[in-house]
């Protein structure tokens, strides 16, 4: 049965058919012909997998995500990170980077991310003569954040997943963002100065307070969230409607960007990205209890202290399994499928589930960058009008740098687990 299960999803991957729809099909035909459960019973263990109050959270903030790119909360932060950054070497290359961040603190999604700011600063970058494959890739990598900064939707499903506290995992994943955004400006800058991209001229204390006045409203956002998460005014899931009333009511009565015509648009996108996840989480949650019926997990974690028991060696072993599934697994399905089966393991060597949780977050956020399921890499040749070969051979740095930052949060747990511990 264990080879049937992998042989037809390795099949349906093969023919193209989507992720989702594999993991279903190939669980389904286990679970039947493998005794492990009847027919009837297969699209209850599916709803099972998504009847989950917290999971309420994610539709909420992929609502909140597509009222800001509409609501002109992205043209606001460019403006504020450009007056602050952008006179330096590199600026728009930094710009892109901060508002990213500030963006996916509201987001919570890397596509959306690079979607929202790359189609105002991708553009902005090749007319002041940055490279088109560089000003992509920079975007790219910056929309990557969204996963990591909180909130963010694999925060959410590993907490879920692995039975911690959603607000924990926010409050974990804060430090690790800072440092991975911190050696991209780092980056941005000293690949600025070897190619000679100068900044654009320095905005005035004047010019910078008015950004800041007309950006307020968005920078607090985040603030709100996770205040009110860590004040005991709402739980994650609630916070999650907070967001969308909060945009809702910037974009359509304050920003005033948000048209009624707009709505049923909004409502459509959103739903559709909202179905997409939900078919995602609720074939994985039966791909998982098919695994656990044929006590795969058990399987797996016996090989591996059987490989070894010295922390430090799982750490790689999980590193270099994860940033190959990135590149071929969308984030949700990896989360939901591998956490049950990898976090026993890591507890049993002694590790904190909220630090493994980040390990795993930031290792498939740089699958986003990653051929061939990059989807922020697809999202940023749309925009710029570029091959995909162009954008992955330009990423190739970036990712380096990235793979440095995996080695530093994972080696030095007080980054993820010092502020869950501490409010």
């Amino acid at each position: 049965m264990i080879a049937l299960l992998f042989i037809s999803l390795a099949i349906l991957f093969a023919i193209g058919v989507p992720i989702a729809i594999a993991l279903g099909l190939s669980s389904a035909l286990v679970a039947v012909f493998g005794g492990l459960a009847p027919l009837q019973l297969v699209p209850q263990q599916m709803f099972n997998a998504i009847n989950s109050f917290p999971l309420m959270a994610i539709p909420f903030f992929i609502l909140a995500g597509y009222l800001m790119q509409t609501g002109g909360i992205s043209h606001r932060l460019v403006n504020f990170a450009s007056s602050l950054v952008g006179h330096i070497t590199g600026g728009l290359a930094m710009v892109v980077i901060i508002t990213s961040m500030f963006f996916a603190a509201i987001s919570g999604s890397g596509a959306a991310t690079t979607a929202a700011i790359g189609s105002i600063l991708i553009p902005a970058m090749i007319a002041k003569g940055y490279h088109v494959n560089f000003a992509s890739a920079n975007q790219a990598v910056s929309g990557a954040l969204g996963v990591v900064i909180p909130p963010s939707i694999p925060l959410i499903l590993y907490g879920i997943s692995a039975k911690q506290s959603v607000g924990d995992m926010f409050m974990a994943g804060v430090i690790p963002g800072v440092i991975i955004t911190a050696s991209l400006l780092i980056s941005a800058y000293f690949v600025s100065k070897r190619k000679g991209y100068i900044g654009v001229e320095k905005s005035s204390v004047k010019d910078t307070a008015k950004a800041f006045y007309q950006a307020i409203l968005s920078l607090l956002m985040p603030i709100i969230v996770l205040g009110g998460i860590y004040g005991g005014v709402f739980t994650p899931t609630e916070a999650a409607v907070i967001a969308v009333a909060y945009s809702f009511i910037i974009g359509v009565f304050v920003y005033r960007e948000i048209k009624l015509k707009d709505l049923p648009k909004i409502f459509k996108e959103s739903s559709v990205t909202t179905a997409i996840v939900m078919i995602i989480i609720s074939s994985a949650g039966l791909f998982s209890f098919v695994l656990n019926g044929l006590k795969i997990p058990d399987l797996v974690s016996e090989t591996f202290l059987g490989m070894t028991t010295n922390i430090y060696v799982f750490i790689i072993l999980v590193n270099v399994f994860l940033l190959i599934v990135g590149m071929f697994m969308e984030a949700a399905a990896a989360i939901l499928i591998f956490v049950p089966i990898l976090l026993p393991i890591a507890t049993a060597l002694g590790m904190d589930p909220i630090h493994f949780g980040i390990i795993v977050v930031v290792n498939l956020a740089i699958g986003l960058i990653t051929p061939p399921v990059g989807i922020n890499l697809f999202v940023a040749t749309q925009i710029s009008k570029i091959r995909i070969e162009q954008i992955s051979k330009a990423i190739v740095p970036f990712v380096i740098i990235l793979f440095v930052d995996v080695l530093i949060i994972s080696l030095i747990p007080f980054f993820s687990t010092w502020l869950p511990s501490i409010v």
